[in-house]
């Protein structure tokens, strides 16, 4: 007899998946076009062993915690007040701009889904409702999350394989050797933010009630998912379009309208109009996936941050302070937090790189008996942590210094 697969290991890795694997794997060919496909390879390898090696620190700092503890407990816990400051700025900033990045995105795809079908409606009122269906599955919790995503992944995985094979035929292994080794550092931030799946680690956490070695399963290949996603994406992406000239890899770098473009340009590079509907339906299914695992880490975020439950009136203030903010924005100011996206990567190597590291040493090193509250521990000592911390602090640097420029 067949053994009957855990549903449940499988929904919290696509929960993962769908967390890394968003509307920014479109932009990953484009930020790497200048370092080129091979030296690119190598910040892949590197980032994703960093955002992994932190997410494993961010689950065994949790674990030492109570369960439903979030980053903003974590943080108050082991680093202080100082700690906990940094952690509702840089949170607050990274997953609003991105739920409106979200919303902006997803309005304008069911604005012209509808249009299709024959019904005119505002923008504003697409936005609200692509809001209103998403945010009401995360309101209903992480089963409710959980179930609804496993779909959408499913979806999104399957179109992914489509259009792979279907491009595959077309690269040009000549496309693929060239690149500058000097410009590696430059995708450095969106690649982070690619792999940036530890914000739903304390929800997991709770959904598996401290199953250590399910949790661990489900980070590593949770993890291992998006990095092949991203080599066989990349692969194709660059092998097919030019780095250089007016409608390259590197002009789209510099474009107001990178996403459109790199669009409207492999679907007219591979001659297939079918391309083109395909891409658009892969992007609105990462939108929707981010935006369930984006609004559901939040909303925990914010519940163990104002220190009430997601039930009653406390689950409906939670709710409100998770979706509101941004809806807002996109309604009334658009632009504001979109343009935050561009400092996305240094919110996330504060969060999930520099903290977890911080958190993980004052615990282990000064908070002894807290460390020795839970068995699992992350192998490598201190010098794995003082290795992501320095990577961290380069991280920081090269993403203030590209946001400046």
């Amino acid at each position: 007899m067949f053994k009957k697969p855990d549903t449940k290991l499988i929904g919290g890795i696509l929960l993962i998946v769908g967390t890394a694997i968003g509307g920014g794997m479109l932009a990953l060919p484009i930020a790497t076009a200048e370092t080129g496909f091979t030296h690119s390879l190598l910040l892949l390898l590197l980032c994703w062993f960093i955002m992994t090696a932190s997410a494993f620190l961010v689950l065994e700092v949790n674990l030492w915690l109570p369960a439903n503890t979030n980053i903003i407990s974590m943080s108050r816990i082991l680093l202080g007040r100082w700690g906990e400051s940094i952690a509702w700025i840089n949170y607050l900033l990274l997953f609003y701009s991105v739920l409106a990045a979200y919303m902006a995105g997803g309005g304008d795809f069911l604005n012209g889904l509808l249009l299709n079908l024959g019904l005119k409606i505002p923008n504003w009122l697409s936005v609200v409702l692509f809001t209103a269906i998403l945010s009401y599955v995360v309101y209903k919790g992480i089963h409710y999350v959980d179930h609804v995503n496993r779909g959408l992944m499913f979806s999104k995985l399957s179109i992914y394989v489509l259009l792979i094979l279907f491009i595959i035929p077309s690269i040009s292994s000549n496309k693929l050797k060239n690149g500058n080794l000097f410009y590696l550092t430059s995708g450095a931030t969106v690649m982070i933010t690619s792999f940036t799946f530890a914000n739903i680690i304390p929800s997991l956490r709770t959904y598996f009630k401290d199953d250590i070695p399910k949790l661990r399963k489900v980070i590593l290949i949770g993890s291992l998912i998006p990095l092949i996603c991203y080599f066989f994406w990349d692969l194709c992406i660059m092998g097919v379009l030019p780095r250089e000239g007016k409608h390259g890899l590197i002009n789209m770098l510099h474009s107001k309208h990178s996403t459109s473009e790199f669009v409207r340009q492999l679907s007219s590079t591979l001659n297939n109009s079918l391309v083109t509907f395909t891409i658009k339906i892969f992007t609105s299914i990462c939108l929707a996936t981010s935006f369930l695992a984006s609004g559901l880490s939040l909303s925990d975020f914010l519940a163990d941050g104002l220190r009430t439950t997601k039930r009653g009136t406390g689950g409906m203030i939670v709710y409100l302070a998770t979706f509101l903010p941004p809806m807002t924005v996109v309604l009334f100011y658009p632009g504001t937090f979109i343009s935050a996206l561009s400092y996305a990567g240094i919110y996330c190597a504060i969060l999930f790189i520099l903290l977890p590291t911080l958190m993980a040493w004052r615990g282990r090193y000064k908070k002894e008996p807290l460390a020795k509250s839970k068995s699992y521990r992350v192998k490598g000592g201190r010098p794995l942590l003082l290795s992501l911390g320095i990577v961290g602090l380069l991280f920081i640097g090269n993403g203030v210094q590209i946001a400046l420029t």
